[in-house]
């Protein structure tokens, strides 16, 4: 647009420089028509008025040289003047039409980076109030509509997993109490109530999910007795989720391979939500894995960023469906709320805690089967507090 703007005023000036100098040479050469000698008739005698016009004639003649020479230097100058001018409202038409559409590439730029989670910035473009403030201000209510509408999401969300945990405790001390009588319970009523109390501590873990999912999209930090923000090693992390998931490993008889964890990969956010990332990396690996599968685990620096990445073997994957993982509830098989091996939240919650931390969450199919995932959170140079266990 800026081009066209540019291309447009050119041709604009081009088109009335052109008119002007050809308004100017007429008028000029109207100007110079001769005129007759005032005073001359055929009555004089020719003899005494012979010498004055012959002088007469040789002045017209030099005048008529002399205006020929002024209209040719004239229209050269015009010529010179008229390029010069162009070279110049181009100049001056590119500055203009960059003035004109600055507002635009500001509202552009500003819109671009504003995402789900920072929306309550705004573009708030100054000026007088015409069409490209009244853009701005549109788009700064649609802004504020979609945050209220995210804020209010998010909130359900959060309340209804609060809400959810009273009567599933009551439910659980309810079995508890029934199964605990001095009197011995049938056995059918002993494995309903362990049936009931597996079911409920899925509940439970879904509960917990949505919370950890809430809390991360609004970019809090649960305060758990540390503090919210220290240097935290990736590589930490993952030891300590491996040793927390050994009788999982162990369970499906998986080789980890955990030869590259460099001390180096250091990044500064919540220790416990970071801890919670890795955990569910390290759960996801597990659940998703084959019997006498294998874990591979590496953490380094690189780029300013520090790199945590888990691959998992396996059979082979569509690269169409691993984007979507990230996404609640959303599996390789058909979408479900829940099964025995998770809630379907647990990539979800690690996207949510990389965005959170200002990271990039990078799934890749392998060629050879199973999964890639590659976290890459800031690079942080503090000593590392220790990962919560």
């Amino acid at each position: 647009m800026r081009l066209r703007f540019t291309f447009l005023y050119a041709v604009l000036f081009l088109v009335s420089g052109i008119g002007l100098l050809a308004l100017t040479n007429l008028l000029a050469g109207g100007m110079s028509e001769s005129q007759p000698v005032p005073g001359q008739n055929g009555s004089t005698p020719q003899s005494s008025l012979a010498p004055a016009q012959e002088r007469i004639r040789q002045l017209e003649s030099q005048l008529a040289d002399i205006h020929t020479v002024q209209s040719r230097q004239l229209l050269m100058g015009s010529l010179i003047a008229l390029v010069v001018m162009v070279v110049v409202s181009i100049v001056l038409g590119n500055a203009v039409a960059g003035r004109v559409l600055r507002p635009l590439r500001t509202i552009t730029s500003a819109t671009r980076r504003i995402s789900a989670d920072n929306l309550h910035e705004r573009l708030e473009v100054p000026g007088p109030t015409d069409e490209v403030k009244e853009l701005a201000d549109t788009i700064d209510g649609l802004l504020e509509r979609l945050e209220a509408s995210f804020a209010a999401q998010r909130r359900f969300v959060a309340n209804a997993s609060h809400e959810l945990r009273t009567p599933l405790t009551t439910m659980r001390a309810s079995l508890d109490v029934a199964v605990a009588k001095p009197e011995p319970a049938p056995p059918q009523t002993v494995a309903l109530a362990d049936r009931l109390r597996t079911e409920l501590d899925q509940v439970d873990r879904l509960l917990e999910g949505f919370l950890v999912l809430a809390r991360a999209q609004h970019g809090a930090l649960p305060d758990r007795g540390l503090p919210d923000r220290a240097a935290v090693s990736l590589g930490d992390l993952v030891s300590e989720a491996l040793a927390t998931h050994a009788a999982g490993i162990a369970a499906k008889n998986l080789t980890v391979q955990d030869g590259d964890l460099h001390d180096t990969a250091l990044t500064q956010g919540s220790p416990t939500l970071l801890a919670r990332m890795a955990g569910n990396l390290i759960d996801n690996a597990i659940a998703h894995n084959e019997d006498g599968g294998w874990i591979r685990v590496a953490s380094h620096a690189e780029d300013g960023s520090a790199h945590l990445v888990v691959e998992t073997g396996g059979p082979l994957l569509d690269p169409g469906h691993i984007a979507r993982l990230g996404e609640p509830f959303q599996r390789l098989a058909a979408d479900r709320t829940g099964s025995e091996t998770g809630s379907g939240l647990g990539l979800s919650i690690v996207t949510a805690v990389v965005a959170a931390h200002g990271g990039r969450l990078d799934l890749l199919a392998r060629p050879e089967g199973g999964l890639r995932v590659t976290v890459s959170l800031p690079l942080a140079t503090a000593a590392p507090q220790g990962a919560p266990a």
